[in-house]
């Protein structure tokens, strides 16, 4: 009896379905096995992945490569996400130096306003002048204070102070006149001399109130109505700090360049349509459908969108050895976003959120690279190999093995870089869609919108639930109960979020509050998942309304998410559809959905 390999590759995993198979007989399963992909999906960087994935099925069924009969292929697409924007709004500053890094323990309270002026020049000023001392690097704290207190004593105006080392709190505990101080501000040799500045600390639990405010600048400054409007973006960087410096430089001295977002011109069967990405992912998106089914998505030369929809373009022309210029993005998910910015003039690495679109995009390649795969295989494994159906009707096929589902059934393949969707009617008439963004845009999302830059972690964070360490022996979880432990948790845990990752704890390396990143993981989940899942079942849909769906089955890496399949189902409720998580073969949950239906596909005798 023939031994057959249905093999899926997605963006993140690589799934195979072993069986003993015959032409219009039931199948025998016999294992199934699961790897990280390597490579992007689509290219010859796959077959090591496919290769180990093979073994490790074959292992476990005790047999060996040249037990196999045949290895079934998925026609995989590769979808690459990217940022395709710096900002919306551009952030623009020509006549201010800020530092607003908000220092942990910043000194004193209140608002100082005054020149700035070298600790070590202070003796050279006049009597009865408004100055902020800066300390440099190497200076002790005790000394700083005394230099201080002894310019105080000849009649000098002391209102603040700017310092490198994390000495606030020791300096200002030994003057004599309390003074707001920051500290921690690493280029402090760039503070310019002999400048207006102004320096704020709230009292703690609370935040500035003078130069989180646009008109509060502009009265420290005495700036006229033009000037007021160029401090904005640093007001609104601003908001939320216990404490933060401005300073006001000569004109000029700090200058902003900005790439335009550009335009994208997304062309379909139905004609085409320029958008303004700073329109944002709403007009992006209402371009996307106006139009559809898209055959090409380009964007303006020299800008941001430009440049990502065509270094796409080179990736997947180097990996496929195609010319870039015949790679067609045959669909793009926009959604908003922010994106941590370096702030123009920042003197402590300052960043500000601002707006921005990401956009997933989907390639669309020759059948060439699948066929370079399978040929590759074929040299190495010396077994046949065939590339046999497009991703989502193989997805359908395996999830009718779910108990208790049957035609007409809608399926939703939710893997790392695509949303599929597919029906089947009564009939056995199959229509299905592939559309870029899925797993791996959530990540990119809250990693963007967090400021990590670290992907691994935006991971972690997006598969498993928070909780806040309260004490060395509870945890308060993400929904609110507490948790009690009989031995006390590890030191580097008190008082941090931490991720509950397979029985352990891993703090998370940033001050957002739990809050924060709870909301974050979740709208970047909505704006992708329940956002595609719509789109998608709604192009598949018969009669092209989404109401006329009754049964949706969701499979695929992401529908394991603890919380995805909850939110997709209860989108799909308000259209009176029954959805829920796929259980392939009784056995294998959501997964291997598109495997096990490449078995079936040489079981019903297809080529």
């Amino acid at each position: 009896m023939p031994i057959i390999a249905g093999v899926d590759i997605g963006n993140s995993t690589t799934e195979v379905c072993l069986a003993r198979s015959t032409r219009g007989q039931a199948s025998q399963y016999l294992a199934s096995s699961i790897v990280k992909t390597t490579g992007i999906k689509g290219t010859t960087a796959n077959v090591p992945g496919i290769v180990t994935a093979l073994t490790e099925a074959l292992g476990k069924a005790a047999l060996s490569i040249g037990d196999l009969t045949q290895i079934r292929l998925n026609e995989a697409t590769p979808v690459i996400g990217d940022l395709a924007m710096e900002t919306i709004t551009e952030t623009i500053i020509t006549e201010s130096t800020m530092i607003g890094h908000n220092p942990s323990t910043p000194g004193g309270m209140g608002l100082g306003v005054g020149i700035t002026v070298a600790l070590n020049q202070l003796g050279g000023i006049a009597g009865g002048t408004k100055v902020i001392a800066i300390i440099p690097q190497g200076i002790d704290f005790e000394d700083a204070a005394q230099i201080i207190n002894s310019a105080v004593l000849r009649g000098i105006a002391v209102q603040g102070a700017i310092a490198k080392q994390d000495d606030a709190v020791l300096i200002v505990n030994r003057l004599t006149r309390k003074i707001p101080v920051i500290d921690e501000v690493t280029f402090i040799e760039k503070v310019p001399v002999g400048m207006l500045a102004a320096v704020e600390v709230a009292q703690a639990g609370q935040t500035i109130q003078t130069l989180s405010n646009p008109y509060g600048i502009a009265t420290v400054f005495e700036l006229t109505p033009e000037e007021t409007k160029m401090v904005v973006p640093i007001a609104r960087a601003l908001i939320g700090n216990r404490s933060a410096v401005v300073v006001r430089t000569p004109e000029g001295d700090v200058k902003a360049r900005s790439i335009p977002a550009g335009f994208v011109t997304v062309m379909g069967q139905k004609g085409k349509a320029d958008v303004d990405v700073e329109a944002g992912a709403g007009k992006i998106m209402e371009a996307v459908e106006r139009v559809q089914p898209v055959t090409n998505v380009q964007g303006e030369a020299g800008t941001n969108a430009g440049g990502m929809l065509e270094r796409v373009r080179q990736v997947m022309g180097e990996l496929t050895g195609q010319p870039a210029a015949e790679m067609k993005i045959q669909d793009v998910l926009a959604v908003d976003t922010f994106v941590p910015q370096k702030v123009q003039g920042g003197l402590a690495g300052e960043f500000a959120l601002e707006n921005a679109v990401a956009l997933a995009a989907m390639v669309k390649t020759s059948r060439l690279p699948m066929q370079q795969i399978a040929n590759q295989l074929t040299a190495e494994l010396g077994v046949s190999v065939v590339i046999a159906g497009v991703e989502a009707n193989m997805a359908i096929r395996g999830a009718l093995t779910t108990p208790g589902t049957d035609k007409p059934l809608a399926i939703l393949d939710m893997g790392g870089g695509s949303t599929d969707a597919a029906i089947i009617t009564r009939d056995e008439r199959v229509l299905s869609i592939h559309l870029g963004g899925a797993g791996d845009m959530v990540t990119m999302l809250i990693n963007s919108e967090l400021g990590l830059e670290d992907f691994d972690l935006a991971e972690d964070i997006k598969k498993y639930p928070l909780a806040k360490v309260e004490s060395l022996y509870h945890v308060r979880l993400e929904d609110g109960t507490v948790r009690f432990y009989e031995n006390h948790l590890e030191p580097q845990v008190f008082a941090r979020v931490v991720i509950l990752k397979d029985g352990y704890m891993v703090p998370i390396p940033f001050a957002h509050p739990l809050d924060k990143i709870r909301h974050v993981r979740r709208e970047a989940k909505k704006r992708v998942f329940v956002t595609n899942a719509l789109r998608s079942l709604a192009r598949v849909a018969p009669t092209g309304n989404i109401r006329h769906i009754e049964f949706v089955v969701l499979v695929g890496g992401s529908a394991m998410d603890f919380e995805v399949a909850d939110m997709v189902t209860d989108a799909l409720a308000e259209y009176g559809i029954v959805c829920g998580r796929g259980n392939i073969r009784g056995t294998e949950g959501p997964r291997n959905a598109v495997a096990t239906g490449l078995v079936l596909s040489y079981q019903d005798g297809e080529a």
